[in-house]
């Protein structure tokens, strides 16, 4: 029988009673209905609040988006470029300068430094996490610097990072140091002027110093030119490292090849050299100096100075070898200067072709003595055997004809003191007294008829000889023929030069000249079936203004060939050492070998057959 029960609400309640009726057994129990709430109706306030949310949203997203492109659009494009612009600065490699036949005097070749970084060593096949001991890859290293295997290990020192192993590695030896693959070995690449030729041409060329920066020579005084056009190469990159054209300036990827090319002989300025070197040695000489120029343009085939220096290893040199002294010290050139002298006075007309001289062998000017260097009186003499014994007191009677005013107008013209139009770094003027001061009294003009009371550099008597030679146009000496692309060469110039002289003027006192080597104090120049021409000097050596007891300059300067003359040879030693040093001992041996190697390399035909030696004929058979 069913029973139901009753479940009573506890007091204070609502009153209501919730009555449930149990389930009999084995009925099915009746299905439950969700109960349904009924939903309070939705204002328009709510649905005004989502769409300002929502329209506040968009307009913050517009302003940004505006800012960003209209106001902040720079900063951001120049910030992407710089991300995606990879940038390489050029390392500074100079141009090459080569000799007049196209041999390498100075270049630039790729060195590296080799670093390294001991925390990421790891060997080809490792496992990238592995870490090697520097006792595993001192070893392999060793082998291939060619360096002792306790001295890498010494270098390491227990450093974890940024250890320098070597500098100036070849890029063969570097790619043997890539070829070990070994992880945390750096390779910093560098340029390194090279000077194939060593001391040969340093006088000239100059050197850079380690940090690069030119210290003397053509490396300094044309440093613009060697310097190449290069700028930092930017290039556009996609995401994936992939070059873009458009990240390129036209003629980016262009790089010159121009070459600085000298009118200097490799082969002549060795001669040069040797020769040069082998006497200042022999007669124990303070320095020396030996020039060549092609007289028809004024390019310099030989400019040697000793004692030199190597460029590739200046530090173990003394400073004061880095100047070229014979285009940068003064001097009197003495009896080097007769024939120039000969030739004012032959174009002014004071003297002729057939002019003599009273070689008394000693003068008194204004109360001071001159005298010939031998202290001989030679008689009455002309004036090529002037210029054959040297001397003094016939120079002096042939100038006293022509006057102080224009003997100083003349040597003012000539430039004595002024700079040389040269190339060559340094050059300086000559010292020349005033023209009051010259034309005061008669001792000035007397002295100045043998070379002596001016100064002038080796390189403007060059010159001044140069002017003989080629008819009476002084041309400007120079060294270099400016700049050519790839193995291109340039011709030797065209004639050049301001003309000063008479060509026959100097076409008489060239052929006095010859007769110093026939049969004066120039002998030993002498070379079977060539005319040659020359003179000699011994001149007195002067500091500030008094001249040193014992000390002289020796000098000796050759044209040639003297039927159409074209070149200039001069040789000054500087200093030498015993009784019988003169221009005759000192200066012409090492003018002969220049000029034979001359004749030679520039080849310059004989001026007349050479007959055959006694010994050369072979007998007859009869």
């Amino acid at each position: 029988m069913a029973r139901s029960t009753t479940r009573r609400h506890p007091p204070g309640g609502t009153g209501r009673s919730d009555l449930r009726t149990a389930t009999p057994r084995g009925s099915v129990p009746r299905s439950r209905h969700p109960r349904v709430r009924a939903q309070p109706p939705q204002t328009g306030r709510r649905l005004v609040l989502v769409f300002l949310v929502l329209v506040s949203a968009l307009a913050g997203l517009g302003c940004r988006l505006a800012w960003l492109q209209l106001v902040d659009g720079h900063r951001l494009r120049a910030k992407a470029r710089e991300i995606q612009t990879h940038t390489t600065k050029p390392i500074g490699i100079r141009r090459t300068i080569v000799d007049r036949t196209g041999r390498l005097v100075a270049l630039d070749e790729e060195r590296f430094v080799l670093w390294a970084h001991p925390r990421y060593f790891n060997f080809p096949g490792d496992s990238p996490q592995a870490v090697r001991p520097v006792a595993d890859v001192a070893p392999r290293l060793a082998q291939v610097l060619a360096l002792p295997e306790r001295d890498l290990l010494d270098r390491f020192g227990g450093k974890r990072s940024g250890v320098k192993l070597a500098t100036g590695l070849d890029p063969q030896t570097a790619q043997r140091v890539r070829a070990l693959g070994i992880s945390g070995l750096d390779l910093q690449a560098y340029p390194q002027r090279i000077y194939p030729q060593g001391s040969l041409f340093a006088n000239v060329v100059g050197f850079l110093n380690l940090e690069r920066v030119p210290q003397a020579g053509l490396e300094q005084s044309r440093d613009h030119d060697l310097r190449r056009q290069e700028s930092a190469l930017s290039m556009r990159r996609g995401a994936d490292g992939t070059p873009l054209p458009d990240g390129l300036q036209p003629g980016s990827l262009y790089g010159d090849d121009l070459r600085l090319q000298l009118t200097l002989d490799s082969r002549l300025q060795q001669v040069a050299q040797q020769a040069l070197a082998r006497q200042v040695k022999q007669w124990n000489a303070k320095r020396g100096a030996a020039l060549v120029m092609d007289a028809r343009n004024g390019e310099l085939l030989a400019l040697a100075s000793s004692p030199s220096y190597d460029p590739n290893s200046f530090w173990n040199y003394n400073p004061g070898l880095f100047r070229e002294w014979s285009v940068q010290d003064l001097y009197e050139p003495g009896s080097t200067f007769k024939p120039i002298n000969l030739a004012l006075a032959l174009q002014e007309k004071a003297i002729d072709a057939h002019s003599t001289v009273n070689d008394v062998g000693q003068l008194s000017i204004g109360g001071w003595p001159i005298f010939n260097a031998d202290r001989r009186a030679n008689g009455v003499i002309d004036l090529p055997t002037v210029l054959q014994v040297s001397s003094n007191v016939g120079m002096v009677q042939a100038m006293g004809r022509l006057k102080r005013e224009v003997f100083w107008h003349w040597l003012h013209v000539l430039g004595i003191d002024e700079v040389p139009d040269t190339d060559l770094p340094g050059a300086v003027a000559g010292e020349l007294k005033s023209r009051s001061d010259f034309t005061a009294g008669a001792i000035e003009p007397a002295t100045a008829a043998f070379g002596q009371g001016f100064s002038l550099t080796p390189l403007k008597l060059l010159q001044l000889h140069g002017m003989l030679a080629n008819g009476g146009r002084l041309v400007s000496p120079h060294i270099t023929r400016g700049l050519r692309s790839g193995e291109a060469l340039a011709n030797s110039e065209a004639r050049t030069g301001v003309p000063l002289l008479d060509p026959a003027v100097t076409r008489k006192v060239v052929e006095w000249m010859e007769t110093v080597v026939q049969k004066g104090s120039g002998k030993g120049l002498q070379i079977p079936g060539y005319r040659l021409g020359g003179k000699t000097g011994t001149a007195q050596k002067a500091h500030n203004g008094t001249y040193i007891p014992g000390a002289r300059i020796c000098s000796f300067v050759a044209v040639l060939p003297i039927e159409d003359p074209r070149y200039v040879v001069l040789v000054v030693v500087d200093e030498p050492q015993g009784g019988n040093a003169y221009g005759s001992t000192v200066a012409v041996p090492v003018a002969r070998q220049i000029v034979e190697a001359l004749l030679v390399l520039e080849k310059v035909a004989p001026s007349r057959a050479v007959p055959p030696t006694p010994s050369a004929i072979a007998p007859r058979k009869g």
